[in-house]
């Protein structure tokens, strides 16, 4: 005997009615999980876009603003904000066409400071805390002093060595007295020395110079000799020098001599103080061309 079971509709409706509900359940998790991923992908894509941005930015951004003007006069101005020591000189060498040279330590100092226009060594003695200016001093009327290079260095320092002054020839002074050094003590021997037709002194960075009828090489090598630096005669003067210089700064008493001289100085920054390095005696027409 067979038996027929029969199921009560409410009874259907209940379980279609959970199966619709686990099938959007389902449906909703589907859906959900891509959105999901998506957004976890993408939010790295965006901070490291950021960043880019961010090193882009910085990397463009400039620390220092450097301007060189050369008329009416040479003057720099510079604005830096915690920039290189090292990347600012950079600059500088490339537009005055002068090397540069920095001191043990100096490479990595940091520099923060704003002037404006200011003529080159007051420039310059901002950058470090000693500086060394070599220049060269054409005696021809209407030259500047040529700077050959900047050195930047700490302080308590021991100056930079002579290395950009150029030069490697030398003329010697050989003479001889026995009565150099001597001060006259009679009045004969004060009237002789007076006569003599050569003398030099240099005390307190100044130069006297008598001289009557003497040959400008002559009176180059004496002024090297007193000074303690050398001379380069490079070719056979016939110039003659009759003068009396009374203590004058040493580039002012040099161009009363002769306008076919150079002269050679280091200018101390720190100290205010310029010292001779080297005399050249050069060809008139070399002198012109320069």
């Amino acid at each position: 005997m067979r038996r027929i079971f029969t199921a009560d509709p409410a009874c259907y409706r209940h379980v279609g009615l959970v199966a619709f509900i686990v099938v959007i359940l389902c449906t909703s998790a589907a859906s959900q999980e891509p959105a999901k991923g998506v957004t976890q992908d993408s939010k790295p894509q965006e901070s490291k876009t950021q960043e880019e941005k961010k090193d882009a930015q910085g990397t463009r951004k400039p620390t220092f603003t450097l301007t060189v003007k050369t008329k009416p006069i040479l003057n720099l101005s510079l604005k830096a904000e915690k920039a290189k020591l090292s990347e600012v000189t950079e600059q500088i060498s490339k537009r005055l066409k002068v090397p540069v040279f920095l001191g043990p330590g100096m490479d990595h100092q940091l520099i923060s400071i704003e002037f404006s226009e200011l003529t080159l060594e007051p420039a310059m003695q901002f950058l470090a805390p000693e500086v060394y200016i070599d220049y060269e001093i054409n005696m021809a009327a209407g030259t500047q002093p040529r700077p050959l290079g900047i050195f930047f260095y700490p302080l308590n320092q021991s100056p930079p060595a002579n290395a950009v002054v150029p030069g490697n020839t030398q003329s010697m002074l050989v003479e001889g007295n026995t009565e150099d050094g001597v001060e006259p003590e009679t009045d004969a021997e004060k009237k002789k020395l007076e006569e003599e037709p050569l003398r030099i002194l240099y005390e307190n960075y100044q130069l006297s110079v008598k001289a009557k009828h003497q040959p400008l090489p002559l009176v180059l090598l004496k002024i090297g000799d007193e000074l303690g630096i050398p001379v380069d005669i490079s070719y056979e003067s016939t110039e003659m020098v009759d003068t009396v210089i009374n203590k004058l700064p040493l580039e002012d008493a040099i161009r009363h001599l002769s306008p076919n001289i150079k002269l050679f100085v280091r200018a101390d920054l720190q100290h205010a103080e310029r010292r001779a390095l080297r005399l050249v005696l050069a060809e008139p027409a070399k002198m012109t061309q320069q």
